[in-house]
């Protein structure tokens, strides 16, 4: 069967581009097929509460996650992804023309799983000994540019995107960890950590001496008006969790990304500033030279920054804090100062629009 499927290339020119669509199985036991040995892995860097395991088919490892918004506290703060955008996006073929640099390790899905049949799985190679190990040291400075050189790598093939899959919207994005998700989490008793944290770290927010503190909070509660601002600036496909427990690097230099949960069409630099607030601990270098060399890599990969990329990653940092600002209000000390000086930079900048 084949589908015709808009999206961008390099250069930011628009073409049709035509792909075989695939086919997701109908079950786990069909998408895993001839398995010779099954067993639970612990993923400790995994917050969401999907399931996985290690399989052994044909005598290769592969990795099967399972998910079900009965199961995964972002499933049922996203609200839309009933079907789940990694296997819409896998069934679409668009993950077909991710760039050489980018390795998604998926090959194959299932659908249709559980409850309502909301459910789906994930088939994976596995390539846990090639992931960046878990912890908080810091990653060397070669592997770090490396994945600014391959994220921008990723923008540029898809600069212009248009989403005609149905993946992430852009608003839905800053719902992640808003009042909505709190309020739903807290009516189940907090079944999962990371929601608890998220509820306590914003009622702290809220008594942190900052201009910007009250602004932000506005923009928790309805981020209309950023979602607005960044919709007429230049978008492109995102992956959407560009964090160290999700990726890993090929001996021959290309890029793990795993975990595509959040695809869609966002401005790039959501993806750079997702980055750096999730990663923080783990930076070699400071934020503002990540975010140079993602640019100089932009410009590498035949995507012109002038005139846009400075507004757009104002308004990104913001946002950045509209969705970790708990986070970084947990931390407190010099992190959160500079997210929350980075959030009234994007308040003057919003202001503008």
């Amino acid at each position: 069967m084949i589908v015709t499927v808009m999206t961008g290339t390099v250069h930011g020119t628009m073409e049709d581009v035509t792909r075989a669509e695939r086919v997701a199985a109908s079950s786990i036991d069909a998408l895993i097929a001839g398995v010779t040995h099954r067993e639970p892995l612990d993923h400790s860097d995994g917050k969401s509460g999907s399931t996985i395991e290690l399989v052994v088919i044909g005598g290769e490892r592969y990795v099967l996650k399972t998910m079900h918004p009965d199961l995964d506290w972002i499933a049922r703060t996203l609200g839309g992804d009933l079907w789940c955008w990694p296997v819409r996006l896998w069934t679409s073929g668009l993950s077909d023309d991710l760039p050489p640099e980018i390795d998604d390790a998926v090959v194959g899905v299932a659908s249709g799983l559980g409850r309502n049949v909301w459910g789906a799985a994930l088939l994976m190679r596995d390539v846990s000994p090639s992931l960046v190990p878990e912890g908080d040291h810091v990653v060397p400075l070669e592997v770090h540019l490396d994945f600014m050189d391959h994220m921008a790598a990723l923008h540029g093939r898809f600069w212009g995107f248009e989403d005609t899959i149905g993946l992430l919207p852009l608003w839905v994005r800053y719902q992640f960890f808003g009042d909505g998700m709190v309020e739903a989490e807290g009516a189940r008793d907090f079944p999962a950590l990371v929601p608890r944290l998220v509820a306590q770290g914003w009622e702290r927010l809220g008594t942190v001496d900052h201009p910007a503190v009250g602004p932000v909070l506005d923009l928790v509660r309805d981020s209309t008006p950023l979602v607005d601002a960044l919709a007429a600036t230049p978008l492109t496909f995102v992956q959407g969790d560009w964090k160290m427990g999700n990726l890993g690097r090929h001996r021959d230099g290309r890029t793990i990304l795993l975990d595509w949960a959040y695809p869609g069409q966002a401005p790039a630099t959501y993806e750079l500033a997702w980055y750096l607030g999730i990663n923080s601990a783990r930076l070699p270098q400071s934020k503002a030279d990540a975010i140079a060399a993602y640019r100089a890599a932009l410009e590498r990969h035949g995507v012109a920054t002038e005139g846009w990329f400075d507004d757009q990653l104002a308004l990104t940092l913001l946002g950045e804090v509209v969705l970790l600002g708990w986070e970084k209000a947990l931390a407190g000390g010099a992190e959160l100062a500079w997210w929350l000086d980075r959030a009234a930079e994007g308040l003057t900048r919003l202001a503008r629009q």
